[in-house]
């Protein structure tokens, strides 16, 4: 049975520079899905033209529209690269320079050419869950993160809030907090029942 072994990681996006080469509807949809996320994330989009709602979308966040063809000298001091072209030989040379300078990228419906991907997310406050089908099915992950976001209560901010709250009263070395931590959390995970009765 293949094994998902892709390392999840919760980036700080807007201690990052990050790039988007392409001003389509995928364009579109990677800029939303990155500021649903993440609203202060840094982006510049660099393509030679843009679908109004982007424009529009960008107008509101911290995204620099540049009017361009792709130049690797658009990856200096970027930390992330997403390419959506429609072109693909385009695609591959954002692939293949971000590859060369050690630069984090994601080509767009081309797993082999991704170092991430950018999966399904459910927030609830300061609960975040990402959703990941290695690549292989994006439905899928969109299906798991619809049934996420009804099965995680809107409460799960306030528990968490009240947890940091009580967290801040612990005494002792970090392993006595995490073991009081544990002990007063594990009433949250349901037990199932002995299956030897």
């Amino acid at each position: 049975m293949e094994r998902n072994e892709l390392y999840p990681v919760f980036l700080k996006v807007s201690n990052l520079n990050i790039l988007i080469v392409g001003g389509g509807n995928v364009g579109l949809e990677k800029l939303s899905f990155l500021l649903k996320s993440s609203p202060n994330a840094k982006v510049q989009m660099v393509a030679p033209n843009y679908l109004k709602e982007t424009l529009e979308l960008a107008s509101g966040h911290d995204v620099k529209i540049t009017k361009d063809v792709y130049d690797k000298r658009y990856l200096e001091g970027k930390h992330m690269v997403v390419a959506c072209t429609d072109k693909e030989d385009v695609n591959v040379q954002v692939y293949q320079d971000c590859r060369e300078k050690s630069i984090l990228v994601n080509v767009a419906d081309n797993p082999p050419f991704c170092d991430f991907y950018m999966g399904g997310i459910v927030t609830k406050g300061n609960v975040k869950v990402a959703i990941s089908t290695n690549g292989k099915s994006p439905t899928t992950a969109k299906r798991l993160r619809q049934f996420f976001e009804d099965v995680l209560p809107e409460e799960i901010d306030d528990l968490v809030q009240n947890l940091n709250e009580y967290r801040k009263t612990l005494k002792g070395d970090f392993e006595e907090k995490v073991e009081a931590l544990n002990e007063f959390t594990k009433g949250l995970v349901e037990k199932k029942p002995n299956q030897e009765d």
